[in-house]
């Protein structure tokens, strides 16, 4: 099969979808791989290191898609990419899609087969071509809430671990998966007080182990979440529901209850945010206040670190990138556990039920898209 890697051309974004060591992998198993030039410049990956483990490298990004039949990405293809695609093409990369009517209107209509990396799932019903992008995000969202405290920036000009005789700042994390997992790590490691909110008893009672008591763990009902909002210096909202638009757990009614130049920060932004008051930003431009609250709602968190973020996305996709180029869409979806829960777009049709729900499209079975008799 020949493989393609577009640079990413969405703001602020430095990640690339295939390293060196993923070209050796395919190239080694008989796989054409094309790379379009520079896309792996912004993780400090040169043409050269990709050449030298078999890739060929293409001028641009209608040379990437005008031969390859498999397209490996990081982030949503951009209006001018869903304008390249066409039907035959296998489209691999995160899509988002219950948050964005127009792009998924616009993968309906290429005729492509698109595959969400965030609704792969494996044999236990976990994420794990989100899981490591959620890491990071989480991580980050801890690092820029801090910063975003900062005076300068527009914060309260707290520090976030305090010092000795001076109190260390309230964070606020609502959602206990993967994403509030380690933003906790990272703001209890800082020694700030930190409150972790979720629905689900049993994660709760998995974190309070994990923490080993560092942090305080809290049923997430809305009155709890009402009453925490006054002390929270920083929010973070890391909630997921899978593939499913994010629900709001702070109302804009609410912000009159925190802080002045307390910080938001939105790590459920791409699936459409978990805050009313939110909108997408970017790197360049990160911040907006609503109602004296500073909101952080970068769309693309992980690819501020691109090296960090890069190889661990890529440790994580290769094999189903393998798989994909081996043996093709339909017997990944017949042979690979959970992975016909990724395939959200198939021969112009919505396959992916919280999808189809969330932008008012028809869903139709994947096993019936694919003509697999027996089902997925």
């Amino acid at each position: 099969m020949k493989v393609g890697v577009p640079t990413e051309i969405k703001p602020d974004e430095y990640r690339v979808a295939l390293t060196p060591a993923g070209v050796r992998e395919l190239s080694d198993a008989g796989h054409e791989v094309i790379i379009q030039a520079g896309a792996g410049l912004g993780s400090a990956i040169d043409d050269a290191h990709y050449t030298a483990q078999g890739a060929r490298i293409a001028p641009d990004a209608g040379a990437v898609f005008g031969e390859a039949e498999m397209i490996v990405k990081v982030k949503e293809p951009q209006p001018s990419e869903v304008g390249l695609l066409r039907p035959g093409h296998l489209l691999f990369t995160y899509l988002h899609l219950a948050a964005d009517s127009t792009l998924t209107t616009g993968l309906v209509e290429s005729g492509a087969t698109c595959v969400a990396y965030e609704t792969v799932e494996d044999g236990r019903g976990r994420l794990p071509l989100l899981a490591p992008m959620s890491e990071v995000a989480g991580k980050i969202a801890t690092q820029a809430g801090a910063f975003m405290l900062e005076k300068p920036l527009g914060g309260r000009g707290i520090l976030l671990g305090g010092v000795p005789g001076v109190a260390a700042a309230t964070v606020m994390i609502i959602g206990g998966g993967v994403v509030g997992m380690n933003a906790a790590f990272i703001a209890f490691g800082m020694e700030a007080d930190v409150f972790v909110f979720d629905r689900n008893i049993e994660r709760l009672r998995e974190l309070d182990v994990a923490f080993a008591g560092r942090c305080s763990t809290v049923f997430a009902s809305t009155l709890a979440i009402e009453q925490m909002l006054p002390a929270a210096d920083l929010v973070i909202g890391a909630v997921l529901i899978h593939g499913a638009r994010a629900p709001r757990v702070v109302r804009r009614s609410q912000l009159s209850l925190m802080q002045r130049h307390a910080v938001l920060v939105d790590v459920s932004i791409d699936q459409g945010g978990c805050f009313e008051t939110s909108r997408p930003t970017t790197h360049s431009d990160p911040t907006f206040e609503v109602d004296g609250v500073t909101h952080y709602c970068v769309t693309n968190m992980p690819g501020a670190v691109p090296i960090t973020a890069t190889y661990a996305l890529t440790n994580a996709t290769l094999p189903y990138v393998l798989t994909l180029a081996e043996h093709g869409v339909q017997r990944a979806a017949q042979d690979v556990p959970g992975f016909a829960s990724g395939i959200n777009v198939v021969a112009r049709q919505v396959t992916y039920a919280p999808v189809a729900d969330a932008v008012g499209l028809a869903h139709v079975p994947v096993a019936d898209a694919l003509g697999v008799a027996g089902g997925v």
